[in-house]
């Protein structure tokens, strides 16, 4: 099958786009990328979305204009992505949307929220679309998060004789840790670039909205107290399988960590801020004993954080996903991308040891395209290891 994926992650700052072709083979799944591309929201649109982002208050109107204005945006990208990464043909999307809420009470997830309309994209593109894709996992008691875990563990083997780890920088970090004998488990570590992309627009007045290749940490001093401050949050001390967003790691949690009435620059808080995430990145990985990371994400083009997390486990051999020949800024989007095929097939899109949930669920739900669902493929298996194929092969 030819897929699109897309999605927004939590930095919120564009949709990504990738297509795959993808299939079924015995215990396998073959996943050949086709490209991938990044597209910014609308500035209207992404500044709607900032105002209604927690802990701002909104109203019922302000989330009917998000979900049509982000779908519609979503339905553009898909449109482009369909034309030039699928050489006009696809047989389905996959549109994970953005995720306005997701609500935790300590470790349960209670709900989450994902907008962006996907009939948008479906009106648009003709074809049928799979959306809604963490529900059905907090629903059978998990966190709806990482739903990475399944790609990650399928490419990095959970019979692996070492613990390897497969991290992803967003705005909020996380790490799916598989082998060494264990079962796989995944969960959201902490802020990767939520915090960073805070302060910098908070200094500058919007004028910029995050740390351009690390420039302005690589300047700067760590702050040991505000540090300190910051690792004493009590989400890093809570067990595995966890999940958060926004809703804690906001602005607002910023602004309370410098309200001690001590002077910081920018520069200094940009560093402190890297440096906490290479910390308690560091601290998972050593928690779990990891041998090996393979990194994905928007923040393995931060070269002074990729520095800081290497000095932080210098023991850990730390690589990127591009290896795999898989675009770092782009795993997301082929993640979902997987999870359409597997879907279509009735199969499962999560480990339950990585989710937390009570079983294996099938994701999402499918609205039909111009001609209808996508065809009722043979029986299949549920795969037991991923193979990226170089395009032509």
């Amino acid at each position: 099958m030819r897929i699109v994926g897309l999605i927004s992650g939590t930095s919120y700052d564009g949709i990504d786009a990738a297509a795959a072709e993808l299939s079924l083979a015995g215990d396998e799944v073959r996943l050949q990328p086709l490209g991938s591309f990044s597209l910014p929201y609308p500035p209207a649109v992404r500044a709607a979305l900032v105002s209604a982002m927690p802990p701002a208050a909104t109203s019922a109107e302000a989330l009917c204009r998000l979900d049509t204005e982000i779908g519609q945006a979503f339905a553009d990208v898909a449109a482009r992505a369909v034309e030039e990464l699928a050489g006009g043909r696809a047989d389905l999307v996959i549109s994970h949307g953005q995720t306005l809420y997701h609500w935790v009470s300590g470790r349960d997830v209670l709900g989450t929220l994902q907008i962006g309309q996907p009939a948008w994209i479906a009106e648009r593109t003709g074809l049928p679309v799979l959306a809604d894709l963490r529900a059905r996992d907090v629903a059978a008691g998990g966190q709806g998060a990482p739903l990475v875990s399944l790609f990650d563990v399928l490419l990095l083997g959970a019979d692996s004789s070492d613990a390897r780890a497969a991290l992803n920088l967003g705005g909020i970090s996380n790490l799916t840790v598989m082998g060494g004998g264990r079962e796989p488990v995944a969960f959201d570590v902490g802020p990767a670039n939520a915090l960073i992309d805070a302060a910098v627009s908070h200094f500058t007045a919007g004028a910029d909205t995050y740390d351009r290749d690390g420039a302005r940490a690589a300047r700067g001093r760590v702050d040991e107290t505000l540090l300190g401050r910051l690792l004493a949050e009590p989400f890093y001390a809570l067990a595995a399988p966890k999940s958060t967003g926004k809703e804690l790691f906001s602005p607002a949690y910023l602004l309370a960590a410098l309200a001690d009435g001590s002077r910081v620059e920018l520069d200094d808080v940009a560093a402190t801020l890297t440096a906490l995430t290479a910390q308690t990145v560091a601290a998972a990985c050593r928690e779990h004993e990891v041998a090996t990371v393979v990194a994905a994400g928007g923040g393995t083009a931060n070269p002074t954080l990729m520095a800081m997390l290497r000095a932080a486990m210098p023991a850990i051999t730390v690589s990127t996903i591009d290896e795999f020949g898989i675009p770092s800024e782009a795993k997301e989007a082929y993640a979902f991308a997987l999870i359409g095929l597997l879907t279509v097939h009735g199969l499962p899109g999560t480990v339950p040891s990585c989710t937390g949930a009570t079983r294996a669920a099938v994701l999402g739900s499918l609205l039909p395209g111009a001609a209808g669902f996508p065809p009722s493929p043979a029986v299949a298996r549920a795969p037991r290891r991923l193979r990226i194929e170089a395009a032509g092969s």
